[in-house]
């Protein structure tokens, strides 16, 4: 799978027809007899069949087996959400909360100051693969998301900063003529409005965006306007609102991850490369650290509460997973996930301990995933949770003030829950 860039993947996936969680895809064609599921509302399932004709049925919702007591049921205890109350979460179980605004993917959350999260962009994987202008808040207290201002320009494969003056720095993606831009803009929470800031040096997507000790921020990688990865690397300055050029990586990547680590470096690993580097902002430059065991791209990286940071699945990562122990600059095993994932996310809880929540099979590339799992830094073990309620991937995990983790969008969905310990 590494090379194949995600659109394609999709296709490959629509032409097999047998993904999870499709949407309304009446006119597109598929293999007859194929049967896949849809969205439907809150404690609903419903399935979607290929006609002889080669074009998807509407979508048939009917009870949940979840709600009647089947898998990931809790005996017969459920959690209720009304319009104008926030939505009640039992402990390791995927709770429907308000639907978002319109079905997105590969688009942006990001927790404000506020305890709101942005959900800006994105790709609504409808027939023409139409991406996305608009932005909307979901607010935890109500349990609703609604609409917020919209972008200057419609983007997928984005990133989005928060900044320490509480605005959302998103730059660069895929825009409408899937060109990568080299646009950037601030979203201001106190007007709820986006504003054009400095362009990047270089358009990219699939880029890392992170945020350094001095309130810089240093983007880096991704492939430009013609496709070609990219080893160039920018610092945005909020201060003056503009991007200068900064030392370049070892190597070219993409879909790569970015970890800023508790000495003020920060880890840049994969992307499709085993290898991986550091950066010093001090110096501005990158240099080589320790390899990761195998080549890794679309994997998860999260910086765990002892300094190490878990890597995980990923395309040519299967189920595997490894920690980075900045001390001795080294990867090492840690246990492997119950699957093999890729476009997942991974997110630290409160304990310490890091939900792992869908994605697609690494191995396959035709499976999307409801599962989800815990990993424990102490055991290095990672166990089964509570299944999501519909299998997805480019979906956003963003752990939110009270605890709890809002699991929003992904392919064709408009589905949003709540995961707590």
């Amino acid at each position: 799978m590494v090379g194949m860039s995600a659109r394609l993947w999709i296709a490959v996936s629509v032409l097999l027809a047998t993904f999870v969680g499709g949407c309304g895809r009446r006119g597109l064609r598929c293999i007859a007899g194929a049967s896949v599921q849809c969205y439907c509302p809150a404690g609903q399932q419903g399935s979607q069949t290929c006609t002889a004709a080669g074009a998807y049925t509407a979508c048939i919702c009917s009870q949940s087996t979840a709600d009647a007591g089947g898998v990931g049921d809790t005996g017969g205890t459920t959690a209720t959400t009304t319009p104008d109350s926030a939505t009640t979460v039992l402990p390791g179980v995927f709770t429907p909360t308000g639907s978002i605004l319109v079905p997105r993917g590969y688009h942006t959350a990001t927790l404000l100051p506020s305890g709101k999260v942005l959900l800006a962009g994105g790709d609504s994987f409808d027939t023409y693969g139409s991406l996305l202008v608009s932005a909307e808040l979901y607010d935890p207290g109500m349990g609703t998301f609604s609409a917020t201002g919209s972008m200057t320009a419609a983007r997928e494969y984005h990133s989005a900063t928060l900044l320490p003056d509480g605005m959302v720095l998103i730059a660069g993606g895929d825009g409408s003529s899937r060109d990568a831009l080299a646009t950037a803009e601030l979203y201001d929470p106190s007007t709820g409005a986006f504003s054009a800031t400095g362009s990047m040096t270089v358009a990219r997507e699939h880029h890392t965006a992170t945020l350094l000790t001095g309130g810089m921020v240093l983007v880096a990688g991704g492939r430009d306007s013609s496709s070609f990865t990219l080893a160039s690397a920018e610092l945005y300055d909020p201060a003056a609102g503009t991007f200068t050029a900064t030392g370049k990586m070892t190597v070219e990547r993409a879909s790569h991850s970015a970890t800023w680590l508790p000495s003020g470096e920060v880890l840049i690993a994969g992307g499709p490369w085993a290898s991986a580097e550091l950066y010093d902002p001090a110096a501005g430059i990158f240099a080589v650290t320790g390899s990761m065991s195998r080549a890794r791209s679309d994997h998860s990286a999260t910086l765990l509460p002892n300094g190490k940071v878990l890597i995980a699945g990923g395309n040519s990562g299967g189920d595997t997973a490894e920690l980075y122990d900045p001390s001795a600059a080294t990867f090492a095993a840690t246990g492997n996930m119950s699957e093999a994932r890729f476009d997942h996310t991974a997110t630290l809880l409160p304990s310490g301990m890091v939900l792992v929540a869908g994605g697609g099979d690494s191995q396959q590339f035709t499976t999307f995933f409801a599962s989800a799992e815990l990993y424990d830094p102490g055991t290095g073990i990672f166990a089964p949770t509570g299944s999501m309620t519909v299998g997805t991937f480019a979906h956003s995990a963003t752990l939110l003030q009270d605890g709890t983790v809002l699991v929003a969008g992904g392919f064709a969905s408009m589905r949003a829950e709540l995961f707590s310990e």
